[in-house]
């Protein structure tokens, strides 16, 4: 027989011109056939988060566009909202989708949850957008995963959504509590982030009070609202932005906040940054202008490049609460919901974000990398050694 070349071999294309996928092929002495896969190509992208699957739906009578990222189910089924955003492009959604769910598997292996990772995108204006057909028609696409995946409420979604997805798949969480789910997620999002931001200050400053501090938050929906509620309390000095210059306003008028531009955010003298929209709002342009100490919020992937972005902020003296470690309120609640646990057993536990937060800081510290590096090994090190217990049938 023939010997293989070990030189790259283009595999031969067969899909048509829109959907092709270039891909080479490396043939290894071991025999071993290993995918050097571009990382601007889907299934380059899908490696490069090492994902177990991703499911694009599309449905042509609704408008459906949607795409679900399944990251990891060593500890669990994948539970993750769904959200509905207007993309750029499909390649934008699909890299959000991706390293959303990926963020999934660590919030829950870090916060002791028998829970995988996963997420969905609905690409498309919520506002013109979405219908009761289109919400059904995405739910029989999660139906059809057969409980791998359990989607739940995220960005421009309402639990009057929850309750047309679940008309068709009983793979759903956070359902109104008339119809014995656990209700809105945002309210226990935005405690689990006050208590990792009153963590966070007690590294920075010596003490977890927030009275006084001038912080600012980016973004005034569901979480960022809720978390304003707690900040007010505390009597903080409050700045707000929004994507939405109206709903920064509306705000800044309930809370007593100073509302600013979205971009002027980055330039304000304030003690914390509290990043509450969408992600990489920490990138080589907006780091070296925060004058904060702390940046903790509610926000998803707010490190633009983790491995990047995430040292330069400690090397600016800046204590960063990993994102995916505060927030995590949010699975907990609607865990509960799959548990049977309770509302306030959710509210109990997520209160541990405060614990959890001095923790990591404190190993990242010792180690000598950043938070979400540390934050990251950690979770890792769950799933690896429930892996280990499962690899026994």
């Amino acid at each position: 027989m023939t010997a293989k070349p070990h030189g790259p071999t283009k595999l031969r294309r067969t899909l048509p011109n829109h959907f092709q996928i270039p891909t080479t092929l490396i043939h290894l002495p071991s025999m071993i056939e290993t995918q050097i896969l571009a990382p601007d190509t889907i299934f380059g992208q899908i490696a490069e988060h090492q994902h177990e699957q991703v499911v694009f739906c599309h449905d042509h009578e609704t408008g459906l566009k949607a795409i679900i990222g399944i990251h990891n189910t060593v500890l669990g089924p994948a539970l993750g909202g769904t959200r509905m955003w207007h993309y750029a492009s499909d390649m934008e959604a699909l890299n959000d989708v991706l390293r959303l769910s990926r963020g999934m598997t660590y919030k829950a292996a870090i916060s002791g949850l028998n829970l995988g990772g996963g997420k969905a995108v609905i690409i498309g204006d919520a506002a013109t957008l979405k219908t009761e057909a289109l919400l059904r028609k995405f739910g029989r696409f999660v139906k059809n995963l057969n409980g791998k995946y359990i989607t739940a409420e995220d960005v421009n979604m309402t639990t009057k959504d929850m309750e047309y997805i679940r008309m068709e798949t009983t793979h759903v969480a956070g359902l109104p509590e008339s119809m014995g789910g656990s209700g809105d997620p945002s309210p226990v999002t935005a405690y689990g982030v006050y208590m990792g931001m009153k963590a966070a200050a007690k590294k920075a400053f010596g003490s977890e009070s927030l009275t006084g501090k001038t912080i600012g938050v980016q973004g005034t929906g569901h979480v960022g609202t809720y978390l304003l509620e707690h900040l007010q309390k505390e009597g903080a000095k409050l700045l707000v932005t929004d994507y939405y210059p109206d709903r920064a306003l509306d705000a800044a008028n309930r809370f007593g906040a100073t509302a600013v531009g979205l971009d002027d955010i980055y330039d304000q003298a304030m003690d914390i940054y509290s990043p509450c929209a969408l992600g990489a709002t920490l990138n080589d342009d907006t780091i070296p202008r925060l004058k904060a100490r702390v940046v903790a919020g509610c926000a998803n992937n707010q490190l633009k490049v983790e491995n990047q972005h995430g040292p330069e902020l400690v090397r600016r003296g800046i204590v960063y609460a990993p994102d995916f470690l505060i927030n995590a309120g949010g699975l907990i609640n609607v865990y509960s919901e799959v548990t049977g646990a309770s509302r306030q057993g959710a509210l109990t536990q997520t209160e541990k974000i405060y614990d959890f937060t001095l923790q990591v800081l404190a190993k990242a510290e010792e180690e000598g990398t950043h938070p979400q590096a540390a934050a990251i090994k950690q979770a890792k090190e769950r799933i690896a050694s429930v892996g280990r217990v499962k690899s026994t049938y």
